[in-house]
């Protein structure tokens, strides 16, 4: 029999996805229930990369962290190859760091050469957060974004693998030995 705090879980997670309160045939305790719209073409379904490890960055292009992008680049170029995919998710929630539009943002990030998807600029935090955010604060709700260049690592099972704290770099080990662990993992 469910007991109240069972109702209350179920509630925040009908809150933070209507497709869970709905009966979705996706479970709304993984990822591919969110998208993200991007600056141009199709929206970019988390869905379509099911069964695949999924590194989603809020960024900043006014950021002390911004050269990150740097070692997220190097990341993708090593392991994008191998089926990681990598969102630069761009956010003014920390610090208006991010003011900018699509030109500023694209600006920034062809500065470093950036060749993985960054998506239309989103808010990480608080009741208008991005669907996948809302999802990932579920999930870990003591691992939040703290500021910008927050590394959310999704398990190839649509799960949240690893919350990575901003201060950590992309290519630290901690960061490859999260990625490669789910290379190495069963089937998802």
């Amino acid at each position: 029999m469910p007991n109240r705090r069972d109702f209350i879980v179920l509630g925040a997670a009908g809150a933070a996805c209507p497709a869970f309160a709905q009966g979705a045939a996706v479970s709304a305790r993984t990822c591919y229930t969110t998208s993200f719209e991007r600056f141009e073409g199709p929206v970019l379904r988390l869905s379509d990369f099911a069964g695949k490890p999924i590194l989603v960055v809020n960024t900043a292009s006014l950021c002390g962290y911004t050269p990150q992008y740097a070692g997220l680049q190097k990341l993708w170029s090593d392991m994008g190859p191998r089926g990681l995919v990598m969102i630069g998710a761009p956010s003014n929630d920390f610090g208006g760091q991010e003011p900018g539009g699509k030109a500023e943002i694209m600006e920034t990030v062809q500065g470093y050469g950036v060749t993985f998807p960054i998506v239309a600029k989103v808010v990480v935090k608080g009741p208008e957060a991005h669907p996948f955010y809302r999802w990932a604060a579920l999930e870990k709700p003591r691992e939040t974004p703290q500021w910008n260049f927050h590394k959310y690592l999704v398990g190839r099972d649509g799960h949240l693998a690893a919350s990575i704290p901003t201060a950590v770099e992309p290519m630290d080990s901690r960061v490859i030995a999260a990625i490669e662990k789910q290379f190495t993992s069963g089937p998802a």
